[in-house]
């Protein structure tokens, strides 16, 4: 069985406020639009996902929708909701049997409430997740004035994710009509929609209060699994080699020699995130007496590591560097290193800090004959 995933990421949050979509905001240390896509990454049962993104982002995705460990499609969404999922719809693969959509305000996705969407949508065609009203619920008129006094066990809140037969979800969306989500439409259609009991933490973030009461759904999370990782590398300055940092060429009279590109920045951050996750060094790795790593480019290195600590479950909070050089300055270059290593660690530039130092004419490094560096990581678990 094949089940594509669908993030409805194309909305600009106008109830949120602020400069930028919603979900471009950190939660906990990631964007929120990441953590929803990392939910159905990390779900065994998704074999591949399509995520609307507004115009603006289309052109210039985030880093980590280029970087995924599953194949991601990028469109543009539309005005509303159901346009969006229309045309993400068109890029799902025609080899889907189930279709799941998601939110992307809604971050806290357990991995139990996908596959159990999925599972009720393999039964019976079309399922959402959804939560049981427990208090007492009051339909009123304009007046404020009760009308009547709804049956409780009849009420739920519809949450995402909805999930679909391929041919009802395509029935869905051919319908004419103004719908808040797919399962209105599968209604219209004439399908019948099945309930699956949701997660009262997989809430919407549609408002600053939402936000903070997911940074604190998060907190006891976070705090029982960061991890830290220490990275360290040094190698000599020769001339006629090229001087390459964190993937970006340095103009320089000399470059760094090692067994591959020397790359001291890459290899530092490279242990550092290695050391976190628990999962070894560079050298366990990518030895240097293995002819296979001679020259080797060390962001691809550097990639190969992120996808290890990808797969023992661990996500980059931040990463934090000092490149010890008395020569060259490092300041003009440094967005562009942040820049090249957030595209091989598939996080955003923003998590990354660079910062130049000398060594005040100490040792080898302080003589100009070498380049060091220090790199620090936070990673977190799920």
């Amino acid at each position: 069985m094949h089940v594509s995933a669908i993030i409805a990421a194309g909305g600009r949050g106008l109830r949120f406020g602020g400069s930028k979509p919603k979900q471009l905001l950190t939660l906990a240390g990631q964007p929120i639009l990441q953590r929803s896509v990392n939910a159905f990454l990390e779900c065994d049962d998704i074999d591949d996902i399509v995520v609307a993104l507004p115009a603006e982002l289309v052109a210039e995705p985030p880093a980590y929708l280029l970087s995924a460990s599953k194949p991601i499609e990028i469109v543009e969404g539309g005005d509303r909701r159901q346009d969006s999922v229309a045309r993400a719809f068109t890029q799902v693969s025609t080899r889907a049997d189930i279709v799941v959509i998601h939110d992307a305000a809604r971050p806290l996705v357990s991995d139990d409430l996908i596959r159990r969407t999925i599972e009720a949508a393999v039964m019976s065609g079309a399922a959402i997740a959804a939560i049981r009203q427990n208090d007492t619920v009051k339909r009123g008129d304009a007046a404020g004035v009760i009308v009547e006094t709804l049956p409780r066990e009849e009420v739920y809140f519809a949450q995402t994710p909805q999930a679909f037969l391929a041919d009802v979800l395509r029935d869905a969306l051919a319908v004419r009509g103004e719908a808040t989500d797919e399962a209105v439409l599968a209604e219209m259609a004439g399908h019948a929609v099945h309930l699956v009991e949701g997660d009262a933490r997989n809430l919407k973030i549609t408002s600053r209060e939402d936000l903070a009461m997911a940074e604190h759904l998060l907190g006891g999370l976070m705090t029982t699994s960061l991890r830290i990782g220490n990275g360290y590398d040094l190698h000599r300055l020769v001339a006629g080699r090229p001087l390459l940092l964190g993937g970006v060429r340095v103009p320089f009279e000399k470059g760094l020699i090692g067994h591959s590109d020397a790359d001291a920045v890459c290899h530092a951050v490279t242990d550092a995130i290695l050391g976190a996750a628990g999962a070894g060094d560079i050298g366990r790795h990518f030895p240097d007496n293995d002819p296979a790593f001679k020259d080797a480019n060390s962001l691809d290195l550097l990639r190969a590591a992120s996808d290890i600590v990808r797969s023992a479950g661990y996500r980059i909070v931040n990463i934090d560097l000092i490149v010890i050089a008395q020569q060259p300055k490092l300041a003009p270059h440094a967005e562009a290193i942040k820049i090249s290593l957030a595209a091989a660690l598939g996080c955003e530039p923003d998590q990354i800090s660079v910062k130049g130092k000398t060594n005040e004419g100490v040792d080898s490094t302080g003589a100009g004959e070498s380049i060091a560096v220090h790199a620090v990581a936070l990673l977190h678990g799920r």
